[in-house]
């Protein structure tokens, strides 16, 4: 089996970070993703064909637009009328008559993968909640994962989220000893809830230019044929990926072209443009246009550069927001990259706005563009995005980076191999 290609299923693929890293490793077959987002299972089913030498026909098949919460259909087929009706259109026959077990067929699954949507677990998210969202359904998104695992029996299973998600207590019950007790019922092992901040790792420490930090729990299921395939030997696997020096954002974006505001709005196609290239010869991708900026922002991005705001006290840079706005606020909305440091953590929420995102060149006066925010997140160059500006930056703000994602699948598969030999 050493030189065999393992399988695994990507439940919440997204726009396929966490597959593309697992691919990206060469070490890995992948059976089928699973996501409910249209726009990122178009991005996923594309990567597969252009990149990944699917077929349209193999690629169409093999990411299901599907909501994994009808875990039964998801996994049998036979779709009901209504789901269907929702989401047969972008589905293969063959799929919704077989589902993940037609797809599977008598292949074994090696790895389970996938992380559930983090906006219920972030401390973030729960701070602006009522209810600290305890009445989100998307707290229980978990067990439609854990009911995938029961049903395909892998040896192992990466599940990645937030560290939110250690303090998450939907139902007054902490969401870690939900998923302990489960998993450790259906006979696979993962560490104790109270050991679970041990294994919070940060995208930085495996190359990737940003500070993200997130709760990678794997889980080793107890009837496995070899008695080396254990937590810590993964764990450890995992550790010894790590890099001696984080790569910083300028290793990361400074060969990109650069931009300049300018004083008189450009309008191209019905949109608007703030800046325009200082070479104006040079060829930009479509993604690398920034987003538009009014002048008042355009004036702040650059004085909040030049005068290193970010490295005044809280109450220096809220006040410098309130005098330079006419605001009364208690918090600042602006925070700008560093050159040679990796980044701040790339977060959906850029598709509303990047006031927390400003580039680090104070001549540009921007925030970063979806090409940057992707770089940033080490989508390979080629990875294409073609979805509206604002969905593409809520996509890489969600994804796991790929890069992290192959350093951890990289530890796995050596772990699982060496226990065949």
């Amino acid at each position: 089996m050493k030189n065999k290609k393992l399988t695994f299923i990507d439940l919440f693929a997204g726009c396929g970070g966490l597959s593309e890293g697992f691919i990206m490793s060469g070490k890995y077959d992948a059976l089928a993703h699973v996501e409910w987002e249209i726009p990122m299972v178009r991005t996923l089913r594309s990567r597969l064909e252009k990149k990944w030498n699917h077929s349209n026909d193999d690629a169409f098949k093999r990411v299901l637009h599907f909501d994994i919460q009808k875990t039964d259909e998801l996994i049998n087929g036979n779709w009901g009328e209504e789901a269907i009706k929702t989401f047969g259109d972008t589905n293969h026959e063959f799929v919704i008559n077989k589902g993940l077990r037609g797809l599977v067929g008598k292949r074994k699954v090696d790895l389970v993968i996938g992380g559930p949507p983090c906006q219920a677990y972030s401390v973030a998210g729960r701070a602006q909640d009522k209810n600290s969202m305890k009445d989100d359904y998307r707290n229980y998104l978990f067990e439609s994962f854990t009911k995938v695992v029961e049903e395909f029996q892998p040896d192992v299973f990466v599940f990645e989220n937030v560290p939110g998600i250690l303090s998450a207590k939907p139902g007054d019950i902490k969401v870690t000893e939900r998923i302990f007790e489960y998993f450790d019922e259906h006979g696979y092992d993962i560490k104790k809830p109270e050991t679970l901040k041990n294994v919070v790792l940060s995208a930085s420490d495996f190359g990737v230019p940003q500070k993200r930090n997130r709760v990678i729990i794997v889980g080793i299921r107890r009837a496995s044929k070899s008695s080396n395939l254990n937590l810590e030997n993964i764990y450890s696997a995992i550790n010894k990926q790590k890099v001696k020096t984080p790569k910083t954002l300028r290793e990361a974006i400074s060969h990109l072209p650069k931009f300049k505001p300018t004083n008189d709005i450009v309008k191209v196609k019905g949109r608007k443009y703030s800046h325009i290239p200082v070479d104006l010869d040079e060829a930009i991708e479509e993604n690398h246009k920034p987003r538009f900026h009014n002048e008042r922002d355009v004036k702040v991005f650059g004085e909040w550069v030049i005068r290193d705001m970010n490295k005044r006290p809280m109450e220096e840079r809220i006040q410098f927001y309130n005098n330079l706005l006419g605001k009364n606020s208690k918090h600042a909305k602006y925070r700008n990259l560093e050159w040679d440091r990796p980044s701040q953590t790339i977060v959906a929420h850029l598709y509303k706005d990047g006031l927390m995102f400003i580039h680090p060149d104070a001549n540009q006066a921007r925030s970063i563009t979806v090409k940057e925010a992707a770089l940033i997140q080490s989508f390979p160059d080629d990875f294409e995005f073609t979805e509206s500006m604002g969905y593409n930056y809520k996509m890489i703000g969600n994804a796991v980076p790929p890069l992290m994602a192959e350093k951890i699948a990289i530890a796995i598969a050596e772990v699982i191999q060496n226990c065949s030999v």
